[in-house]
């Protein structure tokens, strides 16, 4: 009996030291009380990058764990996921207050950009790879964080999202708001839209983060045309034009310069779900190759 009791206390020490979503307590400036999950795998790699993986409208940091395959992916590549989540709005993420829209200012992008910092001190993770991805709200974000932080993240892929600043002044960037001018694609000249970006970190000269924009054409909630629009911001402010489209299956992918700094997605007969590739997001981000 002695072997089999080894073996049941080994599997039972080998099952807690499992990496799990963990919950993160004073992880720095947090103005606005939102929460922090922490996905750590057991084998990091060295000066490991950091995706933030940014929920959507009524979601939560563990649905958003559950909800690709991110995490298999950081046991086998060795990066670390940060789940921020808002309990505020119907867990919507504010993209809409001029402070999580202007750099160093507050709102939800202060809070999320600590938990990047709070990362990279705690685990030496790579401070120049570090990534962000959401689905709708989490999408938004995405374009948020990108437009108002652009010294904090290196690339970010926006799911069925909108603009940087699109819902500026809005009461607010819920599907419940009376106001839904931006998710039913507020148009704007990408000169207009590009200005949006600028203006969120006046006098920033550093790169700008690469952008990966995937949308469904069928979407009811956040019209496609919010992707079009997603595009022409970027292109503006990464300074590139389109240069060839390819369509495979429901896919047609809009390559902008060499596709490697800005790329859209666009599924026919897709409507608002995540579809999240999970392995050309990662090749995207240059994560793997």
């Amino acid at each position: 009996m002695l072997l089999p009791s080894l073996f049941g206390l080994a599997t039972m020490a080998s099952s807690c030291l499992a990496a799990s979503l963990q919950q993160v307590w004073n992880f720095g400036s947090n103005p606005t009380n939102i929460n922090m999950h922490i996905y750590v795998p057991d084998r990091l790699a060295n000066k490991p990058p950091i995706i933030v993986a940014l929920h959507p409208c009524g979601g939560n940091a563990q649905q958003w764990f559950s909800g690709t395959r991110l995490p298999q992916y950081a046991d086998r590549h060795g990066f670390i996921l940060i789940y921020p989540s808002t309990p505020h709005m119907s867990n919507c993420w504010d993209v809409q207050n001029p402070a999580s829209l202007t750099h160093g200012a507050g709102g939800d992008a202060l809070g999320i950009v600590s938990m990047v910092n709070y990362a990279i001190d705690r685990y030496g993770a790579d401070r120049d790879r570090v990534y962000v991805m959401g689905f709708s709200s989490g999408g938004m974000m995405t374009n948020v964080l990108a437009g108002s932080y652009p010294d904090v993240f290196e690339a970010g892929a926006a799911y069925s999202g909108v603009p940087h600043a699109c819902f500026l002044g809005a009461p607010a960037a819920t599907p419940f708001s009376p106001n839904q001018t931006c998710a039913q694609g507020l148009q704007k000249t990408p000169e207009e839209w590009g200005n949006l970006v600028r203006n969120s970190y006046p006098g920033y000269n550093g790169r700008r983060p690469r952008m990966q924009i995937t949308h469904g054409l069928n979407d009811w909630l956040v019209r496609p045309q919010c992707a079009y629009e997603s595009l022409k911001q970027w292109s503006n402010v990464l300074g590139l034009q389109l240069t060839r489209q390819v369509t495979s299956g429901q896919w047609t992918q809009h390559i902008y310069g060499d596709g490697t700094k800005l790329v859209g997605y666009l599924g026919q007969g897709i409507g608002h779900e995540p579809a999240v590739n999970e392995e050309q997001l990662l090749r995207f981000f240059g994560i793997i190759n």
